[in-house]
């Protein structure tokens, strides 16, 4: 029978904190757009996760990021692996936005045009979009924009400052050492070692703990319509 330990046990394990953030670890992700001018625009973030062949994203409203995804409808997720870390770090505190709004420069960003030559990573043309893709990166994502959510309306104090933008993929690019061998569509996760954000922190993956009982389902029976809807708009593509 499990034991129910009481509100005010002292035998509890945790303790109250408030912390400024809530960032336990994931991914980080290069969003790549293109701006008004047609060059390209490169942002780091880490509020993302991934339902199928469909991404929700976590961006300020204000962002130049959000402002090219939501003029040109579209974007590439670019997925750094952990020896990209320094490519990552040098877009720290860098935005897009000319002028720099006030809030970022109370923390210290500062305007680059050129976030590609910044980073030090390369810029592809992309197949169904017009974003670019990151050549250095393992994993490269085209999207589209499917909905906007604002967050936190309620809220006067944070209306109208923060967005969950969903977009969907349309196509997935990977390096061919991440493929799990005689696979066709799938990624080895033992190969696979992504760049992960933990509470302003760079991370790499451990290794595996134990084999998951999930993995018993057939990664083909998570397989959804949007991977038919993107297939029918261009062959596929492979990254060398």
């Amino acid at each position: 029978m499990a034991r129910i330990v009481g509100v005010n046990d002292t035998s509890s394990p945790h303790s109250k904190i408030e912390p400024g953030i809530l960032y336990f670890g994931t991914p980080v992700v290069l969003i790549s757009t293109s701006n008004e001018d047609g060059t390209p625009n490169l942002a780091p973030m880490s509020s993302a996760f991934w339902l199928g062949w469909r991404a929700m994203l976590g961006l300020g409203a204000r962002s130049k990021t959000t402002q090219n995804m939501l003029r040109t409808g579209e974007c590439v997720l670019n997925l750094p692996s952990d020896a990209l870390a320094d490519a990552v770090d040098r877009l720290a505190l860098t935005t897009g936005s000319d002028p720099v709004p006030e809030f970022k420069q109370d923390r210290g960003y500062h305007h680059v045009h050129d976030k590609f030559g910044r980073a030090g990573l390369t810029a592809s043309p992309a197949e169904t979009v017009g974003a670019a893709r990151v050549v250095e990166c393992p994993v490269v994502m085209e999207a589209v924009v499917e909905s906007v959510h604002p967050v936190a309306e309620e809220d006067e104090a944070q209306r109208g400052s923060i967005v969950a933008i969903e977009v969907r993929i349309q196509r997935v690019g990977v390096h061919d050492d991440i493929r799990m061998a005689n696979t066709e569509d799938r990624i080895d996760p033992d190969a696979w070692r992504p760049l992960i954000m933990s509470f302003q922190q760079l991370y790499g993956l451990g290794p595996q703990v134990r084999p998951s009982t999930l993995a018993s389902i057939p990664e083909r029976l998570y397989r959804g319509p949007d991977i038919e809807r993107a297939r029918a708009l261009a062959p596929s593509l492979r990254v060398p």
